[in-house]
């Protein structure tokens, strides 16, 4: 009891100085929003708070991207929005006059401290409570995390690197304990991060690189397929109500590992379903016929999959992720999206300015992970590898990347 005690006021503690560090603009200065995107997004909140959701979603907005105007509730991830004005119309249900400005300036630091507390929830499941709090007091104070979450930075970022944490405990969660509750919440925590940002798609290939894995190493078991198709099934429906995802959610290449994973943890599950049945014998012949009529639904899926990716002149990616793949397919087919200066590849002492000392940390990270392996440390493992590889093509990446 004095532990549980303990963990939690030192957790309070780690929300404390997550929200209180990055309060240091506005001491200094004052209540103000940063840079453009953040004010973009404050204009977008006040149309919100202002006129309701209805009138959000067919807001057409002549003076953005002006002359030509743009449709906001069909083109931003609503995510960020609608989290600052629901708090708006809470606090001001409480009577706390607060305005929309003051609710923006301050929405990041308060899902900082939230974040915090996410992943300690991620790193106990995997290594326990004494890992759990060492990795949430770290991100409060890496410097990568408080550059996109300082008050009045008011970015996607600032309540997307909650969802992308809490998604990744969930699936966790689920894996260790084999909960179709927890597999539920998993998919509308996806949900709740397509919904803040584009980098949803960093999730629906992670998660099924990592049940993959589990399926090459003989770690298939019931708890795995609880963790997985409830996310694709439901996650993808949600994720089509999105307005700016839509039909993307099945159309686009981004998408297409979920399903083909998707297929192939079927056809394990019915494998081992059948080898619980039959004689070894009787099993032996129903694999051969197994084998033969799936590779014939195979290559048919994928020649499919082939023809309509084929169709499409990016073969159906989008110019960042192709960007991500091919570090040099925007210098050739996209001037203007390598003409940002975040979308550059970093440089070395951007690594050690942006996450200090965890740099001479991933090591140990890496050997504590090993020890033992079981299928949270192992989906770990590959969120490493997968943010390094990231972080290194684009530095906007790197300065989000919270290993």
């Amino acid at each position: 009891a004095f532990g549980g005690v303990l963990c939690a006021f030192t957790l309070i503690l780690i929300g404390v100085l997550a929200f209180s560090i990055r309060l240091f603009s506005v001491i200094k200065y004052e209540s103000v929003i940063h840079e453009f995107d953040p004010y973009f997004n404050f204009r977008v909140t006040q149309f919100l708070s202002k006129n309701g959701i209805y009138e959000f979603w067919n807001w057409f907005d002549d003076r953005t991207w002006y002359p030509l105007g743009r449709v906001i509730g069909g083109t931003v991830y609503p995510g960020l929005t609608l989290t600052a004005g629901s708090i708006w119309w809470f606090v001001n249900a409480l009577n706390i006059p607060l305005s929309v400005e003051t609710v923006c300036v301050f929405t990041a630091p308060i899902f900082s401290a939230i974040a915090s507390w996410a992943t300690y929830l991620l790193t106990k499941e995997a290594k326990g409570t004494g890992a759990g709090l060492m990795a949430a007091a770290i991100l409060a104070m890496v410097p990568s995390y408080i550059s996109r979450s300082v008050a009045g930075s008011y970015d996607n970022e600032a309540v997307a690197i909650f969802a992308l944490v809490f998604t990744f405990y969930l699936y966790v969660k689920t894996l260790n304990t084999g909960s179709l509750f927890y597999a539920t919440l998993n998919a509308l925590s996806y949900f709740y991060m397509v919904c803040s940002w584009g980098g949803y798609t960093f999730i629906i290939n992670l998660i099924p690189m990592h049940v993959l894995l589990c399926i090459v190493t003989g770690r298939y078991s019931s708890r795995l397929y609880i963790a997985y198709a409830p996310l694709v099934i439901l996650g993808t429906l949600l994720a089509a109500l999105v307005p700016v995802v839509g039909f993307n959610a099945v159309l686009t290449s981004e998408h297409f590992a979920s399903f083909l994973v998707f297929i192939i943890l079927h056809v394990v599950a019915f494998v081992y379903y059948i080898k619980g049945l039959l004689t070894p014998r009787l099993f032996k012949m129903a694999m051969t016929l197994v084998i033969t009529v799936g590779l014939a639904v195979c290559f048919a899926v994928v020649a499919i999959l082939v023809a309509l990716v084929a169709s499409s002149p990016t073969k159906g990616w989008s110019g960042r992720s192709l960007s991500l793949l091919d570090p040099t397919y925007a210098s050739k087919y996209i001037p203007i999206i390598a003409s940002v200066s975040e979308h550059q590849p970093p440089t070395w002492p951007s690594y050690f300015m942006d996450i200090n000392v965890l740099a001479f940390l991933v090591p140990a990270g890496i050997i504590s992970c090993f020890l033992p392996l079981s299928d949270a440390s192992s989906f770990m493992v590959l969120y490493l590898v997968t943010a390094v590889y990231f972080s290194g093509v684009m530095v906007s990446i790197c300065c989000t990347d919270i290993m």
